[in-house]
């Protein structure tokens, strides 16, 4: 008996992570599909590309301030590469003051044409902030994923808070900005105080979108943690209808059980587009053509499916 045990333990251990997808399979795989199915809104041209599970692709991500039935703007535009085969991802910030051409806006009665990025998602919601990031990066969004603060607050206290790196006091001081106070180092951070950490303001765009990619890391690094996978059908459940995605649920789900039996989170490189502000009727972000140029390349090269791990290149110049 005492064998059997051992053997039986030796075989838990050695195939822990085939037995962690099984059960993700058998039991959190199908109520998880069921209710990624309520938060699934596709674009228009998604019917004709298709991403297999292993190819390179885009994600637009996408922190909004919607309430109720209104598109909110894009507090947070990030547009990320997807490698599953390599286990990476590419991070690229947009600030959501950069001054760019808005796709679509003229069929919006009083858009404006030219004007801040996160108008965009405001305008038109999820399909003509897909159009603007395509047309300013010149590269596709093969899927797109938004996410309103009250979604984000829920999400983070599911999984029992979040690891910030808080190393001085966070708090907007001018009476134009919203008020937000976050303390430093602290173990965890409750959903509340990670928002005020993404929205803090009040030192540079630089820093507030390192901010934002910093809370990705840190959630994708708490998710994976094994206490976590039987929350995942209560944390999507949360999400509700603060969630939307045109990514389709078999899609997600078969990435969710490679991150499984990879076991660990990708390695990610990040960059922030590169300008300067400058004030005209309003502040805007003025972005430098040959940074944006840049980063086309570098996304290009990461969409590569012939591209491998070693080439792609993962440092900018900031």
């Amino acid at each position: 008996m005492l064998g059997l045990v051992l053997v039986l333990g030796l075989l838990s251990f050695l195939f822990r992570k085939e037995l962690m997808v099984l059960g993700f399979n058998m039991i959190l795989a199908p109520s998880v599909e069921k209710t990624l199915k309520h938060s699934y809104v596709p674009l228009k041209e998604d019917g004709q590309q298709k991403v297999e599970n292993q190819s390179p692709f885009s994600l637009l991500l996408l922190g909004t301030d919607q309430r109720k039935n209104e598109n909110g703007l894009s507090d947070s535009i990030i547009y990320t590469v997807i490698r599953p085969k390599d286990n990476k991802a590419l991070f690229i910030s947009i600030p959501r003051d950069s001054y760019t051409e808005i796709i679509g806006a003229e069929k919006i009665k009083g858009a404006r044409k030219n004007t801040k990025i996160n108008a965009a998602h405001s305008y038109g919601g999820p399909q003509m902030a897909v159009d603007t990031v395509e047309n300013l990066l010149n590269e596709p969004v093969n899927y797109y994923a938004t996410i309103n603060f009250n979604g984000l607050v829920e999400v983070v206290d599911a999984v029992g808070g979040v690891e910030l790196p808080v190393t001085k006091l966070l708090e907007n001081k001018n009476p134009l900005h919203e008020k937000l106070r976050v303390e430093p180092n602290k173990p965890i951070y409750s959903g509340k105080e990670a928002l005020m950490y993404v929205r803090y303001r009040e030192d540079s765009d630089f820093n507030r979108t390192e901010r934002q990619r910093i809370f990705l890391k840190a959630m994708l690094e708490r998710m994976r943690k094994l206490n976590n996978l039987a929350n995942i059908p209560k944390i999507i459940e949360m999400a509700g209808e603060n969630f939307k995605t045109n990514m389709q649920p078999e899609f997600v789900l078969a990435l969710a059980q490679q991150a499984i039996l990879e076991g660990s989170s990708p390695a990610i490189t990040s960059h922030m587009l590169q300008g300067e502000g400058r004030n005209t009727d309003q502040w805007y972000y003025i972005l430098d053509e040959d940074d944006v140029k840049h980063t086309h390349d570098v996304i290009e090269q990461w969409l590569d499916p012939e591209a491998t791990g070693a080439d792609l290149v993962t440092t900018f110049s900031n």
